[in-house]
């Protein structure tokens, strides 16, 4: 199995943070979760800024074919692989100190994999080596700092994300938030249904009146306003929401797209509020999980029953007018 090799730091290359995001010059990134399914985009969205792009391989990868063959295609296009695993102190910060930005994506969803708080380790490797300029912890849902009401056992996702925040900025390091709300493959051709990833052929159940707004996101944009902001002083030390104003949708919206590209209405099925919790009773953890966070986004509206703050707070659309994302129903096409 080979690697590019940890190599040292050349002279100079700890630049100060104004040097680095002059625009002359673009940061080294180490993308820790890079085999998952926003961490491979976020790879690919570094290499196509034009980044020196770094991904952690861990040798903990052991027998999965299909994690290492998707390393080598990213060595293929220029990635370089680093070998360390997060129980690797040494080899962490070893690694850490060969870019200027760690961007993180592991992984903290309840069906595949939930990792968070394996980040607490990556966050001392960062503290130790002291050269890392933006850190981007894996967040790119809900915003949890707007999430003290959530409901259990859900909320552990939000407590766990407040935890790495709070060591990231115990540690003074430098950083980016990413809320990039609703990944459109799980939210967007299913109309909002649990359980499925395909849209409905008969029936469809809506939330409530179906009327509350959600924010949906390309995952490959999600990836693009990522990376674009890791250089960029506006987002310094804030909180970053990707809300593209047309992919803002109510779930009656998202279903009348749905039917006007299918050319078939569906029979609509409203749920209330109560009967909709009541399912979670007696179900696994992973159902408790997913009907806590449907609620609060389809019936209490979290994604957008807020004002953006001034001067703590940025939304990705406005800063990055140039980044041209497809609307809900360009997405739903490949669908049909």
């Amino acid at each position: 199995m080979s690697a590019v090799r940890l190599q040292h730091n050349s002279p100079g290359s700890n630049l100060p943070l104004a040097s680095s995001l002059s625009g002359t010059e673009k940061s080294r990134v180490l993308v820790v979760g890079g085999t998952g399914y926003i961490g491979r985009r976020i790879v690919k969205a570094c290499l196509v800024q034009g980044h020196e792009t770094y991904v952690l391989m861990r040798p903990e990868i052991g027998l999965d074919v299909e994690k290492l063959q998707l390393l080598l295609s990213f060595k293929a296009q220029g990635a370089r692989l680093v070998e360390a695993s997060v129980d690797d102190h040494r080899g962490l910060v070893a690694a850490v100190k060969q870019v200027d930005v760690v961007v993180s994506a592991m992984s903290g969803v309840h069906f595949r994999a939930h990792k968070l708080l394996l980040q607490l380790k990556l966050v001392e490797a960062i503290k130790e080596a002291g050269n890392v300029k933006r850190f981007l912890p894996s967040e790119f849902g809900m915003d949890p700092a707007r999430m003290g009401q959530a409901l259990e056992p859900g909320r552990i996702t939000f407590d766990e994300k407040m935890e790495i925040r709070r060591a990231i900025e115990e540690a003074n390091i430098p950083h980016t938030y990413i809320s990039a709300n609703c990944f459109a493959a799980y939210f967007g051709p299913n109309l909002g249904q649990m359980r499925t990833l395909l849209p409905p052929k008969e029936k469809v159940h809506v939330y409530g009146d179906g009327n509350i707004k959600v924010v949906f996101m390309d995952e490959d944009d999600v990836a693009t306003y990522t990376i674009k902001s890791i250089d960029d002083p506006r987002a310094l030390n804030k909180t970053m929401y990707l809300r593209p104003p047309e992919n803002i949708l109510s779930q009656n919206e998202l279903i009348a797209k749905w039917e006007k590209l299918s050319g078939k209405v569906l029979e609509k099925n409203p749920i209330q509020s109560d009967e909709f919790l009541a399912s979670m009773k007696g179900t696994d953890l992973t159902n408790q999980v997913g009907v806590g966070h449907f609620y609060h986004i389809f019936y209490e509206g979290c994604l957008t029953n807020f004002d953006i703050k001034d001067n703590e707070e940025e939304e990705a659309s406005l800063l990055y007018p140039d980044v041209r994302y497809p609307r809900m129903d360009e997405y739903m096409k490949r669908y049909l």
